[in-house]
């Protein structure tokens, strides 16, 4: 019998062993290669798409730019999270200090009725905008609409807006019920003046419009429709069955019934989409070569408007996750429905294409995360441990060709983060492919564990010191990652605990002693990094033949507490939530960031 179910699974490209990190061999669970088998069903995978290659920068080009969460910028302006505006003001400041690009989070769309669930990489849809980035005040309307003005103008509210700006952590609650109500006299202006008359920006508006754009509004709808009715109503699996088909008769009829609903949730994505090309125009008018450099998440919500939109694709009852690792031993389920990789391939790859489309919109580069997808995926049925699950092979020769043809069409540079296992020879396809590799410095040593010297690091490639899921540099030298992670006794062991103590202690001398290889002044050993020292690890980090590097204002400024501290839950860390320290209007004073910026212009001006 398991003959048999060996030979069904390589049949459908599900794995029946792998091989994690420490070498070790792990064969799934049968119970779980059949839940597998059920989730795929059993069509064939389509024909190999033709070789091409991404867009690529110019041989022996270096630059570098800030990479910053879009939500976490303080400016004296904004509403209590950063927008488009901020976006489009640091594009300007970078690129006055020598940046050619400014790197961004997923841009993604979360749920709107649920803005306390501020997770970029679990978005509602992956082909729509998030609107909460909108800059409410730089809307056309604005300026026609007195009683929003009124409104805003109020003591109340801008004495709510005060407190918004003021507090530590982003209240996505609170900034979305300020927007909100003006959002709506926006729109309703807006309906009056010109959708009621056909004026020229109605018919801009109309013509932003597309299929997918369109299904992500009237998901809005929707579940606007059903929250307030019901409260817990959330996502479409909660929704009335005959409601769960978007082609559906009855969707269709609230269609029909409730255009002005959909339409505002248009409009939301119409502004979203005119900021976002008015930061990138205000990138590239600054000078930057590559302009916003935007993420991609791996998946989406099992309960938003994307898998909504395509149930058909999507596998049911399976999340993506990863294996056990030294981090994870456990190993991790991102909650995350993966796509049916025969069904992706007999609707033409029509999604992935999709996908690439509407984030490579206004993108002088993309970031794809976990691209290892393209290869494999680990599946995790239902109710199962990470532990028990697989991976489900993809189409790699397809899904990279169209991801080359599209960034060749579009000029757009692709960076594949390649953190974690890696299978095989997929780096060297991905590389032939003109897609760069992610290198993060905290993981480029030797055998002993001694940081890589700048020359080991490959040419086509990007580098940074960080990511949202590690320690910022600060804490990264201060152990603020390993502290907060015994607080919340998140460590599988006390062995484990033990060893990644002893192994940071050993990092900082390391460091130490990379930096003075490199002939840079070390930090002592004792303390925290000060400005000069935070700049001098960028000039070490400059130094390598890497095409692009990038810079974590997090790092910048000091701030020891990471953006995200994966497998904890909101009550016990505030992840996607903490904000820069300095708001933007004071960087020049402060110096930090132009200092960082000096030392890697020394390496690669």
């Amino acid at each position: 019998m398991t003959g048999e179910l060996d030979r069904l699974c390589e049949a459908h490209g599900i794995c029946v062993s792998y091989r994690d990190i420490w070498g070790n061999e792990h064969r799934a669970p049968d119970a779980a290669l059949r839940a597998l088998l059920a989730a795929i069903g059993g069509e064939d995978a389509g024909a190999a798409a033709g070789p091409a290659r991404c867009a690529m920068l110019e041989e022996g080009l270096r630059v570098f730019g800030p990479a910053v969460q879009l939500y976490a910028l303080r400016s004296h302006r904004n509403w209590g999270m950063g927008d488009f505006t901020d976006l489009a003001s640091l594009a300007r400041t970078a690129a006055a200090e020598g940046a050619s690009f400014v790197g961004v989070n997923p841009l993604h769309e979360l749920f709107l009725d649920r803005p306390a669930q501020p997770s970029p990489y679990s978005p509602s849809s992956r082909l729509a905008l998030n609107p909460w980035y909108l800059d409410v005040e730089a809307i056309p309307d604005y300026a026609e609409c007195t009683r929003a003005r009124a409104r805003v103008a109020s003591q109340p509210f801008q004495r709510r807006l005060a407190e918004l700006r003021a507090v530590e952590l982003v209240d996505y609650a609170g900034v979305a019920a300020q927007k909100r109500p003006v959002l709506g006299l926006l729109f309703d202006s807006f309906r009056r003046r010109h959708l009621a008359r056909g004026s020229a920006r109605a018919q801009a508006f109309r013509a932003f419009v597309t299929p997918h754009i369109h299904d992500a509004a009237l998901f809005d709808a929707l579940q606007a429709h059903f929250a307030a009715q019901d409260p817990l109503a959330w996502g479409w699996p909660a929704w009335p069955a005959a409601y769960h088909d978007r082609e559906s008769p009855d969707v269709r009829a609230f269609a029909a019934a409730h255009v002005d609903d959909i339409d505002f949730y248009l409009y939301l994505q119409w502004q979203a989409d005119e900021q976002l090309a008015h930061a990138a125009r205000a990138a590239r008018d600054a000078g930057m070569r590559i302009g916003v450099y935007r993420d991609i998440a791996v998946g989406a919500n099992p309960g938003g408007a994307e898998v909504w939109r395509d149930r058909a694709l999507f596998a049911r009852n399976v999340h993506v996750g990863a294996p056990p690792d030294e981090f994870n031993q456990k190993g991790q389920d991102w909650g995350l429905p993966p796509w049916i990789p025969q069904r992706l391939a007999a609707a033409s790859f029509d999604a992935w294409v999709a996908l690439l489309h509407a984030n490579m919109r206004h993108a002088g580069a993309l970031r794809i995360d976990h691209v290892m997808g393209l290869s494999r995926l680990f599946w995790i049925p239902q109710g199962m441990a990470p532990a028990d699950g697989a991976y489900v092979r993809y189409p790699l020769p397809q899904m990279l060709a169209l991801l080359a043809r599209e960034s060749a069409r579009r000029g757009c540079l692709v960076v594949g983060e390649d953190l974690g296992t890696v299978a095989g020879d997929l780096r060297q396809k991905l590389a032939d492919a003109g897609v760069y590799s992610y290198r993060v410095l905290y993981f480029e040593r030797d055998a002993q564990g001694a940081f890589l010297p700048p020359q080991a690091y490959p040419a086509q490639a990007l580098v940074s010191i960080s990511t949202h899921d590690l320690p910022t540099l600060a804490g990264f030298w201060q152990g603020a990652d390993l502290a907060a992670r015994d607080a919340l006794d998140l460590f599988p062991t006390p062995a484990m605990r033990e060893r990644m103590y002893a192994d940071r202690n050993a990092d900082r001398p390391r460091l130490r002693d990379a930096l003075a290889g490199a002939g840079l002044d070390p930090p002592p050993l004792a303390g925290p990094l000060d400005a000069g020292h935070t700049a001098a690890i960028h000039d070490y980090v400059a130094r390598v033949p890497c095409a692009l590097m990038t810079v974590q204002l997090e790092d910048v400024f000091g701030q020891a507490e990471q953006v995200n501290l994966p497998a904890t839950l909101d009550h016990q860390y505030p992840n996607w939530r903490r904000k820069v320290g300095i708001p933007l209007e004071g960087w020049a004073a402060d110096g930090r960031f132009a200092q960082v910026c000096a030392a890697i212009r020394g390496q690669r001006g």
